[in-house]
């Protein structure tokens, strides 16, 4: 699957041939975490992100309510069809996974597309530092941490971090790489201990796969794109979609173009 472009990666999930998690699909490519919500929460929504760049830093998002096609982030994109997996939520309780969206779309929805994770991680890689989820061929831990999230409007709630285990030195490696790029959360927040940042148990996600944590490792943590899911469970709004945890848009923007150098 790797030597398939991006498009052609998207037409495979639009026809359910690729499903599940994205990592590691069309390396050298931005990968998106999703919000779809109504217009009437779209502003509120927005000020969130601008207030929380780490966890909810904005790639792009519809100019109108209803568009469903965001040709900025990528050719012939059909936002009901080009995930592999979405979730729908109302009233903030989610109510079920689906492959395709088309049933639910109104015209009055409004799409976010977000930083993921998966694009530090091929600069990790390509400084040497093995990523275990990929190694393992798992989805990538998350944990809802103690982390507060600052509030916008009718959003608030807690940080969601991805976790990947390194030996000390590669961690502090790993801030230097990171940092390169904000729009893809930046550098780890946090690594050591997980309980001071509110995780009690680290071989228990609450997203994603457990993964192993080698002798002498530490766990390194970034905050996380499904941050927005536990301040959309808290905000409730009637009714909105968003990617499944690990189940991304892969887009036309390289990762080299978010690098802050280059």
């Amino acid at each position: 699957m790797s030597v398939l472009t991006p498009k052609q990666i998207r037409q495979q999930i639009r026809q359910q041939q690729i499903i599940g998690n994205t990592s590691g699909l069309a390396p050298g490519f931005v990968q998106c975490n999703m919000v779809i919500l109504p217009a009437d929460w779209a502003v509120d929504f927005l000020q969130f992100c601008e207030s929380n760049p780490r966890p909810c830093p904005i790639i792009a998002m519809s100019e109108k309510p209803g568009d469903i096609h965001l040709d900025k982030v990528g050719e012939d994109i059909d936002i009901r069809h080009d995930l592999p997996q979405y979730r729908i939520f109302e009233q903030g309780k989610l109510m079920g996974e689906v492959a395709d969206i088309a049933d639910y779309w109104r015209d009055d929805l409004v799409t976010f597309f977000l930083g993921c994770s998966f694009s530090f991680e091929e600069a990790l890689i390509a400084d040497g530092i093995e990523i275990r989820n990929i190694s393992e061929n798992k989805n990538v831990p998350m944990y809802r941490t103690n982390i507060r999230c600052q509030p916008a409007g009718r959003f608030s709630g807690d940080m969601v971090v991805s976790m990947r285990p390194m030996l000390p030195a590669d961690a502090i490696r790993a801030v230097q790489v990171c940092s390169r790029f904000p729009s893809v959360h930046g550098a780890p927040i946090h690594f050591g201990d997980p309980a001071m940042i509110g995780i009690n148990d680290i071989n228990r996600p609450d997203f994603g796969d457990a993964v192993n944590i080698k002798p002498n490792e530490v766990p390194v943590f970034w905050a996380c794109g499904v941050t927005p899911q536990v301040a959309l469970e808290q905000a409730k709004p009637p009714f909105c979609i968003t990617h499944s945890p690990g189940c991304m848009l892969v887009t036309d923007i390289t990762n080299r173009s978010l690098a802050t150098h280059q």
